[in-house]
């Protein structure tokens, strides 16, 4: 099967959505806006493009990793089937450009990150149930970690 795989650097553009479909399978949705910037050397300056939104959806276990890690505004890289679609409302003919997530992560070049690791076969909010720790979410904050002197490079 020949799919569309691409990769998009943006930022979140709507706050990410869990929800559940009819059969239990979980999916978070966002959008994801992306503006190309270029160097105006006539200006001496950087000029913003055109934004581009893409319609986010992360399934199953990313799903929960996504609503659980990724808040409104934050730099994200994106890679993921690209499907774009045409359809008529009221008529008027929009088209839209979706990515199903195949993964996903912040941007490092904007900032950092701490990665968690969760239990492979369970859930975040079951394995931290299971093993009596606290998965770290977005309201709480990870146990931080005892200080270790760095070693020279």
């Amino acid at each position: 099967m020949n799919e569309t795989v691409v990769t998009v650097v943006g930022n979140v553009a709507t706050e990410p959505e869990f929800q559940q479909t009819a059969t239990g399978v979980g999916v978070t949705r966002f959008r994801l806006a992306t503006t190309a910037r270029r160097w105006d050397a006539e200006r001496g300056a950087w000029t913003d493009g055109a934004t581009s939104f893409y319609t986010v959806r992360a399934w199953r276990t990313l799903a929960g990793h996504v609503k659980e890690s990724v808040g409104l505004g934050e730099p994200l890289v994106v890679q993921g089937r690209l499907r774009i679609c045409e359809e008529d409302h009221d008529g008027r003919r929009f088209v839209t450009a979706d990515l199903d997530a195949v993964a996903l992560g912040h941007d490092l070049s904007r900032g950092v990150a701490r990665f968690s690791r969760t239990s492979a076969a369970l859930p975040a909010a079951t394995a931290a149930a299971a093993t009596g720790v606290a998965a770290p979410g977005r309201a709480e904050a990870a146990t931080p970690e005892p200080a270790v002197p760095a070693a020279p490079f």
